[in-house]
């Protein structure tokens, strides 16, 4: 049996364990009972017609319709009004302990755990609601590849979901189209069904994202930023990637990946996290085609990073961005991703990297904050600056963020795809890997912690329901500034997670416990794993007790003294 057909059995069976155990079921999504429409001119209640599933006002009509399956569709048009968003509001009573989880715009910042009622927390894309002392819950959420972003609001008068139609930081312009903004599906959980709040997660994520893209066997190899930090050259790659080889098992027809991360990039030189050129490499990266062939000679798959709307010198500005939409520290000029010409660009740089050169997974990185001009943990009042909008205002930031997507997807071929700060309810379905968090580290073990564990163990239920989820790397660095016996847990934890292994090693790092744990845990990571449980997530925000494989661990991620091995 291939690895492949070894990852849908698996998946199968899990999938068939957890609905026979925890008899959670589709849920059919209620009517609001108000509706709400913002436009240029304000925000106005909306009136119902007799049937209940139209709303009008203000010029803004909204159609909800029941599908086959017992979603909601949400159909808007606006013909003469920039629309900013619509909000529906279902009331429904919850029991006053009832805990809530939710999902993030884009990357997680360590910032998820389950919470009782906060009515200004934003909840997007879904939300999950599990009453302990019953053991039943429900989820609800709008499908992946929406044309609006969405998030959910809960407090004691029921819930809101609010879908955001803007074109960057000013209304859409619809002209006379409808706008599919969303589709809404829910799942539940009855008392008494033998259910848990993983699998409830778990079933709504699968729920909404019909048609994922899953890599055909398990990711695992290296990553060179969390050691190197941008300063690396070909001699180098070649000898992460002769690592990489050593470490595998051997006679493995899965090779472990080798990622070429920021760096090797013309404008690199002169600093980190650049964009354009991306016809070749510097002066310490002479042979981008040469460098990929002698990786994959070394018995590693080549792949590489790139930050794709990064502008070349002396783009006309025209086709960039509004340099007001900034509004943090990074920035460099911006393709407009709503441009023919400039989706052509992106198109032809992706073939670059995989058909002509031949990296067989590309890291895709920087378009969210690149598009919005702000990271994630910055969009609790708002995703971007109001006032600026693309050259083509005729679309929601949602549908032209899902384009570019398509495009990078369309010209990467068969070679795998990496998001990174980017939007996974809108790369579901196109993208094989998506980061779920900030960037962990190889100096900072506090960082790790935060993003790294964090956001493992609360987008789990994502992994293999969207796609197959990265909680980023484990960095091992000269001299060891993250102690060991932390690292070795994390490291550990990953390997048997069953989502993608991917280490950062400085070779010179490389002593006998530590080999002997990268090679358990490449051994581990070359083959399919069940998707591993935080058991005590309801209780932290860094669960420590999981449940891998059938076999409960706990780790100790807080060891005030961590000694060298």
């Amino acid at each position: 049996m291939s690895n492949a057909q070894i990852v849908t059995a698996l998946i199968a069976a899990e999938a068939a364990s957890a609905q026979a155990a925890t008899q959670i079921h589709a849920g059919f999504v209620a009517l609001p009972d108000r509706v709400y429409g913002v436009t240029d001119a304000g925000a106005f209640a909306l009136l119902p017609a007799s049937d209940g599933e139209t709303w009008n006002g203000a010029g803004i009509t909204v159609r909800l319709l029941h599908d086959e399956r017992g979603g909601l569709t949400v159909r808007v048009s606006a013909p003469g009004e920039p629309l900013h968003r619509v909000r529906l509001h279902f009331a429904v009573r919850l029991p006053e302990n009832t805990q809530f989880l939710g999902d993030a715009m884009e990357r997680g910042y360590g910032d998820f755990e389950w919470r009782g009622f906060v009515p200004e927390r934003r909840l997007s894309w879904y939300f999950a609601a599990w009453d302990k002392g019953s053991a039943s819950g429900f989820g609800l959420g709008v499908e992946t590849g929406a044309a609006s972003f969405a998030h959910f609001s809960v407090d004691q008068s029921g819930y809101t979901l609010t879908l955001d139609t803007q074109n960057g930081g000013t209304g859409v312009r619809l002209g006379e189209r409808e706008l599919l903004a969303a589709t809404v599906r829910g799942v539940e959980c009855p008392p008494a069904a033998g259910g848990s709040a993983f699998a409830l997660v778990q079933a709504l994520c699968k729920a909404l994202c019909r048609s994922p893209r899953l890599p055909g066997f398990p990711v695992y190899g290296g990553n060179n930023w969390y050691y190197a930090y941008g300063k690396s050259s070909h001699e180098q790659i070649l000898r992460d990637a002769a690592l990489m080889a050593s470490l595998a098992p051997q006679g493995t027809d899965n090779a472990p990946f080798m990622v070429i991360d920021d760096g090797w990039q013309p404008r690199a030189e002169s600093g980190v996290c650049t964009g354009a050129p991306h016809t070749h490499g510097n002066s310490r990266f002479p042979d981008m085609p040469g460098l990929a062939q002698a990786m994959r000679q070394a018995g590693t798959r080549p792949g590489i990073w790139i930050r794709p709307l990064g502008a070349a010198p002396e783009t006309p500005e025209n086709l960039l961005l509004p340099a007001s939409r900034m509004s943090d520290s990074g920035a460099v000029e911006t393709l407009d991703p709503s441009l023919a010409e400039n989706l052509a660009t992106v198109a032809t740089d992706i073939k670059r990297l995989t058909g002509e050169w031949g990296y067989e997974l590309v890291k895709h990185d920087f378009t969210t904050f690149d598009i919005f001009g702000r990271w994630g943990f910055a969009m609790t009042e708002g995703y971007t600056k109001p006032g600026w909008h693309f050259n083509d205002n005729t679309r929601t930031t949602a549908e032209i963020v899902t384009d570019l997507y398509r495009t990078i997807r369309s010209a990467a071929g068969n070679a795998l795809l990496i998001g990174c700060n980017t939007v996974g309810h809108l790369g579901a379905g196109l993208f094989e890997i998506q980061r779920t968090g900030d960037d962990t580290s190889g100096r900072e073990w506090e960082r790790t912690r935060k993003m790294g564990v964090n956001t493992l163990a609360f987008r789990m239920p994502q992994h293999d329901a969207f796609f197959a989820v990265d909680a980023d790397c484990v960095g091992i660095m000269r001299g060891e500034p993250v102690g060991w016996s932390l690292n070795r847990q994390w490291l550990d934890l990953l390997a048997r997670s069953g989502t993608p292994l991917f280490v950062s090693v400085d070779p010179d790092a490389v002593t006998g416990n530590i080999r002997a744990a990268l090679t358990e845990a490449f051994a581990l990571a070359s083959v399919a794993q069940p998707v591993a449980e935080p058991l005590d997530w309801m209780q932290t925000t860094c669960p420590r007790e999981w449940n891998t494989g059938g076999e409960e661990r706990v780790y100790d991620w807080y060891d005030p003294t961590p000694q060298k091995e």
